[in-house]
C-alpha cells in the first residue's frame, strides 16, 4: 500500500493555499486601513493617492515574491510537499516581522489615523492581489501535479 505522507498536498494545493493565505491576509490588513478612512470622512484626496502610492510599492514587490514562490513550488522534484511549504523559512520570518510590527505599530499609538487609513488601505490591497496572481497560477497548473 503506497500511501501519500501525512500532511502533503499536490503543488498545484499549495498554490491554492497561498492565495488564500496572502488574500485573507490582504483583506484584514486593508479592512484595518478602510475603518481608518471611516473615522477620518471625509477624507483629504491626498490619503486615497497616498494609498495608491503604497499599494503600487507594495504590490511590486509582492508580485515578485508571489512569482518567485510560484517557481519554487513548481520547481519541487516531489509531486507532493508539506502544506506549509507554501512559503520558505525567509517569507515565513517576512511575515512574522511584518504583522508583529504592525501590531505592536497600531497598538503603541505611535501611528495616527490618517497613516494607518493610507499605509494600510494600500498595503492590504497589494498582498489581496498578489494572493490573486497564486490563484491565476493554480488554474493554469498542470493538474497532473
Amino acid at each position: 500500500m503506497n500511501r501519500k505522507p501525512l500532511f502533503h498536498v499536490k503543488k498545484r494545493t499549495l498554490l491554492a493555499i497561498a492565495g488564500s493565505v496572502w488574500i485573507i491576509a490582504g483583506f484584514n490588513v486593508a479592512r484595518l486601513g478602510i475603518l481608518s478612512y471611516q473615522i477620518l470622512w471625509p477624507a483629504s484626496a491626498l490619503w486615497f493617492v497616498l494609498s495608491l502610492v503604497i499599494f503600487g510599492l507594495f504590490g511590486a514587490m509582492f508580485l515578485r515574491m508571489s512569482r518567485k514562490h510560484v517557481k519554487r513550488i513548481e520547481a519541487f522534484e516531489q509531486s507532493t510537499r508539506p502544506f506549509w511549504n507554501f512559503f520558505d523559512l525567509k517569507s515565513y520570518l517576512i511575515m512574522a516581522f511584518m504583522m508583529g510590527g504592525g501590531i505592536w505599530f497600531r497598538s503603541s499609538g505611535l501611528a495616527p489615523v490618517w497613516f494607518i487609513a493610507f499605509f494600510y488601505t494600500g498595503l492590504g490591497l497589494a498582498l489581496a492581489v498578489a494572493g490573486v496572481c497564486f490563484w491565476v497560477n493554480f488554474f493554469a497548473f498542470d493538474r497532473n501535479n
